[in-house]
């Protein structure tokens, strides 16, 4: 594929990147704890994880899963919030050659029993606030092995007792549960230690994560991202913005989610390679705690979805942080706005970069120079080793200025979907680009910048949301004759769920509506809007037009 799409890139920055430098992400794991063993690593709630902690505790997990008969490929699902838990569990699994399968811990045993099982997955890892949830659907699953973990037993003793007596019996916020042969992660780490580890063979090509991620089908597909996938991504990263970090002294503020692809790759990983810090924040709506655990920090790097940057900067008291440490403040996940960017950068004096990226890519793939001084309104420029087109509906390829799909060739994309080979060819063109389903537009410099999506999908706050699922549980709610699911603009997470709905039962409520979405969606793909219409507009042939609803205002019913 001829790299038609730059001309150059910022200064110090390589065309292509040293993608044999690693064999793994175990190989980057070992390396990062020989190398800065005495460094701290991961912090959440006052307690620290230094680098050698995080080996010791890694290697007596993969003793365990494989003293289990969990053997090389296995999958093995993670279910927690961010807590000192999650690399624990992560690397584990990655050292013991295992897969993981990132699990979102709000999942309704409706989303979770199609996970488990869409996956295989053989043993789960889960904070027993959701262990409830499994409980309901771990007969439909193959999962045999279930380790459960409160939320402070990492934190040491008294800490953690206390911790976990306030969540259980103060705030209730563990419901009953009853699995069988279930044990604590504590009691596995014990018996890893008396266990023997043996170190798996593992290459670019074997996969390490299967990411979950929705489809045009409403059905959540696997999307395989190997060893080679990820270690590509770390490099692309790296080369980036790697000549404004040092080793062994950047502070990361970790908000998002580890289990999305972004925080993931982007915080967890690609600055394990460097020996930072990591601070954990496990729930960052706690706003108010959320600024008091960053003052505690020189931080140097923050990443974010635009409305956690917002909501910081209407948080009292984050205006008085230090901001002078800062080298990379970076968002993704869904578009930042203007006003966001221009009012971080006038309290924080530093620019916010944005960039661009999908699950199925690992996710890096556009990122806007990091010496950028202020917002520009696009997602910067194709990072090395990566070559975007935009091209038109046959796939023929468009000169810059021109808008069409935007479709992403390099090491960092999947490997395909899981088991699902008629999913993957759809998502792959000819010359086997992706075609990421957002429309765009490719300046002269190389600088994209993203005018609207041809998929249907809905961006609520970063995480994707697929209408057709939406549809299928609504449709089965009692009254309900149609309905088509549609995004809508959202000031704060720029948008949310509208659902259209033709009644069969005049009585039919939003009321009773909305009590059934929360039954089976996880909140934030519970819809916002629901209005009620007598008909909806279709094609010749039956089909229900989206695009039409979404640009309606609700009829007069």
């Amino acid at each position: 594929m001829e790299k038609i799409w730059l001309k150059s890139y910022p200064p110090g920055v390589p065309a292509e990147v040293n993608l044999g430098e690693f064999s793994s992400l175990k190989d980057i794991l070992n390396k990062s704890c020989d190398k800065f063993r005495h460094r701290p690593a991961f912090s959440c709630m006052g307690k620290t994880l230094s680098y050698d902690d995080l080996d010791q505790l890694t290697a007596r997990f993969a003793a365990y899963l494989q003293s289990m008969g969990l053997s090389k490929g296995d999958r093995v699902a993670i279910m927690m919030p961010n807590i000192l838990q999650y690399p624990v569990a992560l690397f584990g699994v990655l050292r013991a050659g295992l897969i993981v399968v990132n699990t979102n811990p709000l999942y309704t045993p409706r989303e979770l029993a199609h996970q488990l099982e869409d996956s295989g997955a053989k043993a789960i890892v889960i904070v027993e606030n959701f262990a409830a949830t499994l409980q309901q659907v771990i007969a439909k699953t193959h999962v045999k092995h279930v380790i459960t973990t409160q939320i402070g037993d990492l934190l040491g003793f008294p800490k953690s007792w206390l911790v976990n007596l306030i969540i259980k019996y103060k705030k209730k916020l563990i419901p009953k549960w009853s699995i069988e042969g279930a044990i604590t992660l504590s009691q596995a780490l014990s018996l890893g230690a008396n266990a023997t580890y043996t170190a798996p063979h593992i290459s670019q090509d074997d996969l390490a994560f299967l990411q979950y991620t929705g489809g045009t089908t409403g059905v959540p597909k696997g999307a395989m991202l190997s060893h080679g996938n990820i270690v590509a991504n770390l490099q692309q990263n790296a080369a980036w913005i790697g000549g404004h970090l040092k080793e062994g002294e950047e502070v990361v503020i970790t908000a998002l989610p580890l289990y999305h692809i972004f925080s993931l790759t982007a915080n967890c990983l690609t600055f394990m390679k460097y020996g930072a810090h990591n601070i954990l924040i496990t729930n960052p709506k706690d706003m108010a705690g959320f600024v008091a655990e960053m003052a505690k920090y020189p931080f140097s790097v923050i990443t974010g979805v635009n409305t956690l940057f917002n909501a910081l900067l209407n948080t009292p008291g984050f205006e008085k942080l230090d901001f002078s440490k800062i080298k990379v403040a970076l968002g993704g996940g869904m578009a930042v706005q203007r006003a966001v960017a221009e009012r971080w950068q006038q309290v924080t004096k530093k620019p916010l970069v944005e960039a661009y990226g999908l699950t199925e890519t690992s996710p890096g793939v556009c990122m806007n120079p990091p010496d950028i001084t202020a917002y520009n309104g696009t997602i910067g420029l194709p990072m090395p080793s990566t070559i975007i087109t935009i091209r038109d509906d046959d796939g023929k390829i468009l000169p810059p200025g021109e808008r069409g799909e935007i479709c992403i060739a390099g090491p960092q994309v999947m490997k395909g979907y899981w088991n699902r080979p008629d999913e993957t060819a759809k998502a792959m063109t000819p010359d086997n680009a992706f075609r990421s389903g957002d429309i765009g537009i490719m300046n002269p410099e190389g600088f994209i910048k993203i005018v609207d999506r041809k998929k249907d999908m809905i961006l609520v706050s970063g995480f994707n949301v697929y209408p057709n699922e939406i549809e299928d549980v609504v449709a089965l709610c009692p009254g309900v004759m149609e309905v088509c699911a549609v995004a809508a603009d959202d000031e704060k997470s720029g948008e949310v769920v509208r659902v259209v709905i033709v009644k069969k039962d005049p009585s039919l409520t939003r009321e009773k509506v909305l009590e059934h979405c929360k039954q089976h969606l996880t909140g934030y793909k519970v819809p916002k809007l629901v209005e009620f219409w007598k008909e909806l507009p279709k094609t010749n042939v039956g089909k229900v037009l989206r695009r039409e609803v979404k640009n309606m205002k609700a009829p007069t019913v």
